[in-house]
């Protein structure tokens, strides 16, 4: 592209207040920390830096959607300085996306409102009833055509507002990198647990990390039923894969709380984390 095309294109695109996704500004650090089990003030509390907002209730128009609503968590993130780092489709493991005829409005609800509320990712859950795995460990083609389908026609309004739909799955790398060549969208990433796939499913996760280099919109980190930083061992080599990517962006604890205090428990976790990729 010539030079003067390319800057009055971008001069459009700034005056248009085209947003940059929160998980990839330049400007921001190279990783933070957030959280998707706690509330922003308890966040705050915790030593984080964000949080991850879950959309679990299935009505026709999710509650994310009330402008009233968004204005609460304005207020929240004003009042503690956080912000929301993404949304959690939680409700698509119940009524998954490649079945529930109201998904795809669904999608176009949480973007709307991802862009509103600045927080850049939207993750897109396949698990329970939406999972892409059969009882057996075999891909469920079917619902993987239909999902490819809806997200292929949703990256498009997702690419518009500035906002990254990631999907997390059980599904290895090299199955998460298919998906993502049919999408062919930019807008379209993986949301990589590195619990689930890992622990639960036993995929070498640092190969994966290798793999979908520069296709991860953000990363979970958890460990059952323990915290974190009762096995080091199996977080270093993950950490080491996560620094050697280039990675820029929010790592989102989705711990337990052993001890029974959820604030406590994430401070520690957190202060794991830092001391991981220092």
């Amino acid at each position: 592209m010539k030079r003067r095309s390319f800057l009055l294109q971008t001069s459009a695109a700034i005056t248009a207040g085209a947003v940059l996704p929160r998980a990839y500004a330049a400007t921001e650090p190279a990783l933070r920390f957030g959280t998707c089990r706690l509330t922003l003030p308890q966040a705050r509390e915790a030593g984080l830096e964000g949080v991850q907002l879950p959309v679990l209730a299935a009505a026709d128009r999710l509650k994310i959607a009330d402008p009233a609503v968004r204005a609460q968590y304005h207020g929240e993130m004003r009042e503690t300085g956080l912000p929301l780092c993404s949304l959690m489709m939680g409700l698509f493991n119940e009524y998954p996306l490649a079945s529930e005829p109201r998904a795809p409005a669904w999608l176009d609800q949480c973007i709307d409102a991802t862009r509103d509320l600045g927080a850049g990712v939207i993750l897109i859950a396949f698990f329970g009833k939406g999972d892409l795995l059969d009882e057996a460990g075999n891909a469920r083609n079917d619902a993987i055509d239909e999902a490819v389908r809806r997200l292929k026609r949703a990256a498009p309004r997702a690419g518009e507002a500035g906002v990254v739909l990631a999907i997390e799955n059980y599904l290895n790398g090299e199955q998460n990198a298919r998906i993502l060549d049919r999408i062919g969208h930019d807008s379209v990433r993986v949301y990589y647990d590195v619990f689930n796939t890992g622990t639960t499913k036993g995929h070498d996760v640092p190969a994966d990390l290798k793999l979908l280099q520069g296709r991860i919109a953000q990363i979970h980190f958890k460990n059952g039923p323990k915290y974190l930083d009762e096995e080091p061992a199996k977080f270093e080599p993950i950490a080491a894969a996560i620094k050697d990517t280039g990675y820029r962006g929010w790592i989102v604890l989705e711990t337990s709380a052993p001890s029974g205090d959820a604030v406590a428990d994430g401070r520690r976790n957190g202060a794991f984390l830092r001391r991981l990729f220092a």
